[in-house]
């Protein structure tokens, strides 16, 4: 799993020592599952969107459920905004995000998922 915004920091990005480090925006639980996000550095930290996803998933959420409800907290918190993807241990996968745009795609059972406006998903074969 992987968000990045871009930056800076990503005309460096041949360079692997240059990577822009990983910050609150990823958490992972073998036990329940993955996440990465992307949206405000501050606000993402502020409300700990990542782990807050993987929290939702251990209380039973799926990942979609998971994904929605803490960028909804998020918003309603610190009025931000911001996009994230999950994949639980068993490998259900959820999406969601707040923006007008968020490129995200995923693979399972040989079909590769993807979009970048909200309510999209594309479909081909692998």
């Amino acid at each position: 799993l992987n968000c990045f915004s871009p930056s800076v920091e990503s005309s460096f990005l041949h360079c692997s020592a240059c990577q822009p480090p990983v910050r609150n925006g990823a958490y992972s639980d073998n036990a329940v599952g993955a996440v990465s996000s992307t949206g405000c550095g501050e606000s993402v930290a502020k409300v700990t969107l990542a782990r807050n996803v993987v929290f939702y998933m251990e209380q039973g959420l799926s990942p979609q459920d998971a994904v929605k409800k803490a960028l909804t907290v998020m918003k309603d918190r610190v009025d931000s905004l911001g996009g994230a993807i999950a994949v639980s241990k068993t490998g259900d996968f959820g999406h969601y995000f707040n923006t007008k745009v968020m490129i995200w795609a995923s693979v399972q059972n040989g079909q590769l998922h993807y979009g970048v406006f909200p309510g999209e998903d594309l479909v081909t074969t692998c």
